[in-house]
């Protein structure tokens, strides 16, 4: 088990090494922007798309026409 001192070491290291500002050298191509922004987009709108499609059945049964009730054949039977 580590002591207290080497979880003030450890912790301190974690926080310098995340705060610090760092040069990053790296390139996104347009391919690749493009490719994330796309898959966001289908992302987003699937999450949409199951939301409303959730949603939409109890939505349209609320708001749907009612159908007129048929009489019930077994009243008007005559014997």
């Amino acid at each position: 088990m580590l002591n207290k001192m080497s979880c003030k070491i450890i912790i301190s290291f974690i926080l310098l090494t995340t705060c610090l500002p760092q040069t990053v050298f790296a390139y996104v191509g347009p391919g690749t922007g493009i490719s994330a922004i796309g898959s966001f987009l289908a992302l987003l709108a699937g999450i949409i798309v199951a939301i409303l499609g959730f949603l939409w059945y109890p939505i349209k049964r609320l708001f749907g026409k009612k159908k007129p009730q048929e009489p019930n054949q077994n009243e008007n039977m005559e014997d």
